[in-house]
């Protein structure tokens, strides 16, 4: 008999999203948690949309997170062309080194 360890993300009562591993159903529950935040923001702006457009655009920014978080800095739209952070393999990271800024005595 083979033994799955499986982890679910609940919200309200409700099965959302099933992962493998804890690290991915961490950061769908984040994820859900920005979606939320923004809903929420959105809801008492006083712009004229009801709740599910505010729900359907509030996960859309927390999807896009990179992207706004680019045009916050930036005032500009991330160039298409360009490779994405998350786009990185294991090998690019392994090449790089970290420098860390250490205060001295």
């Amino acid at each position: 008999m083979a033994v799955e360890t499986k982890f679910v993300v609940v919200r309200k009562g409700e099965e959302k999203m099933t992962f493998a591993s804890k690290k991915e159903a961490d950061a769908h529950d984040k994820l859900l948690d920005m979606a939320d935040a923004f809903t929420d923001w959105l809801l008492q702006s006083g712009m004229q949309m009801d709740e599910t457009q505010a729900e359907n655009l509030g996960l859309y920014l927390a999807e896009q997170k990179e992207t706004v978080q680019h045009i916050l800095r930036t005032s500009k739209l991330p160039d298409l062309n360009a490779p994405a952070a998350t786009d990185r393999t294991e090998s690019d990271g392994a090449d790089t080194k970290k420098i860390r800024a250490v205060k001295a005595a």
